[in-house]
């Protein structure tokens, strides 16, 4: 099987990477292509719908860290896998009220790939996972903003946030090729002190499901 890997940065990732250098970049018998995005939906779509047509993978595996809503629902350190994903700030802010293109009807909630404004996940995996299956939105600006927290919050009911996992959801769809997004939880949405995140617990389990995924994929 081919997979494609992919991340925002190496960072997030690199220790599956420096395992994967180590066996020839196959694992399992799977033939793993890295490919190393940058931050924001913007180049991820792009560099992910370039990947897809060129290399044909018969499986893409998104991998990162993402901020929770609650720690109640995706705590600290813990490694989840996204089934629901959207663009969370693709649409109108008039006098503080958000309105996404669907709401505002400027776009079918309902035409492809949508379903409801969600992009969803529909592979098997998610169905019987000891990992918990969460919604999450994309969007293009990190902040402290408790505003902007409860926007989301209200508009979406979010478990947790990225930059880049909504465009996984929309390229893999319109190319039809199975996918799967695994998130780790570094921090908790809207806290910006640094001392308070979580990066390396993160990134240290993130890397530990990733290869237990590629393990038994």
């Amino acid at each position: 099987m081919s997979i494609l890997l992919t991340a925002a940065t190496t960072f997030e990732i690199e220790p599956t990477l420096e395992l994967l250098e180590k066996k020839g970049f196959v694992f399992n018998n799977h033939e793993v292509e890295i490919l190393i995005t940058g931050i924001g939906p913007v180049p991820a779509t792009y560099l992910l719908t370039c990947a897809m047509l060129q290399q044909q993978p018969d499986l893409v595996i998104q991998a990162g860290i993402a901020g929770s809503f609650s720690y109640q629902d995706a705590a600290a350190g813990e490694t989840v896998l996204v089934k629901y994903d959207t663009f969370g700030d693709t649409g109108m802010e008039e006098k503080g009220v958000f309105t996404t293109v669907f709401d505002a009807g400027f776009a079918g909630k309902n035409h492809f790939p949508f379903t409801d404004g969600w992009l969803i996940n529909q592979h098997p995996l998610l169905n019987n996972s000891p990992l918990p299956v969460v919604r999450s939105v994309t969007i293009n600006k990190v902040s402290d903003s408790l505003f902007q927290k409860q926007q989301l919050t209200g508009t979406f009911s979010p478990q947790t946030e990225t930059m880049e996992g909504a465009a996984l959801h929309y390229v893999c769809l319109q190319q039809q090729v199975p996918f799967l997004q695994l998130r780790s939880i570094s921090n908790e949405v809207g806290e910006r002190d640094k001392s308070k995140w979580q990066m390396k617990t993160a990134v240290e389990n993130l890397n530990i499901e990733l290869q237990q995924l590629l393990l038994n994929y």
